[in-house]
């Protein structure tokens, strides 16, 4: 009986994208009583299955957001490929370096576009750090936001674009960098 209260709660973490609520739990698995809910969780966390966060919220453990790693594929001349799986990888673990700092934002427009960032993509952002030359960053510039690379000569900061179509943007009030581009996702 456990292990399909176990994979109630997991199935419902694959299709929301979140773990339960006690109050849900309760609804899933049948129970009465907030109790036995708080029983269940502490079994499941002692298990590992899933893990609670600073503020007594419920986290997903390492294994269920876990995606098997089969290695290497050419992107030059097609090679043979070992079916075999090597490993898994937690793809929160591999795009996400800090939970707190970081969030998604969806792109809109195309100024940076040479750097394969297109319009509908997601990009994976950190409010934290201070940015590089080169780096692309989320930031207000004379009041507007926008996604473009921070750029650095001496004591100018501005910001480039990634398409030849649009020009370097230069404050003339105001550039503050909210957030640094990690990493950009995109579905097929």
């Amino acid at each position: 009986m456990h292990n399909d209260y176990k994979n109630k709660i997991i199935s419902f973490y694959r299709r929301n994208k979140r773990m339960p609520g006690y109050a849900e739990i309760m609804s899933l698995v049948g129970f009465k009583s907030k109790n036995a809910v708080y029983k269940l969780i502490n079994k499941l966390v002692d298990e590992g299955v899933v893990k609670k966060d600073a503020k007594g919220r419920l986290t997903p453990a390492v294994g269920l957001d876990e995606v098997p790693m089969l290695g290497l594929v050419e992107a030059g001349f097609p090679t043979l490929v070992d079916g075999e799986m090597t490993d898994t990888m937690s793809i929160n673990d591999y795009l996400v370096r800090d939970k707190e700092a970081t969030y998604l934002l969806e792109v809109k427009g195309d100024s940076m576009i040479d750097e394969g960032i297109k319009e509908g993509d997601l990009v994976i952002v950190e409010r934290k750090g201070e940015p590089k030359d080169g780096d692309i960053v989320i930031a207000e510039i004379d009041g507007g936001w926008t996604m473009k690379y921070y750029k650095k000569k001496g004591s100018i900061t501005y910001l480039k674009p990634a398409n030849k179509k649009y020009s370097p943007l230069y404050p003339q009030y105001e550039l503050k960098v909210a957030a640094i581009v990690k990493g950009v996702i995109r579905k097929y």
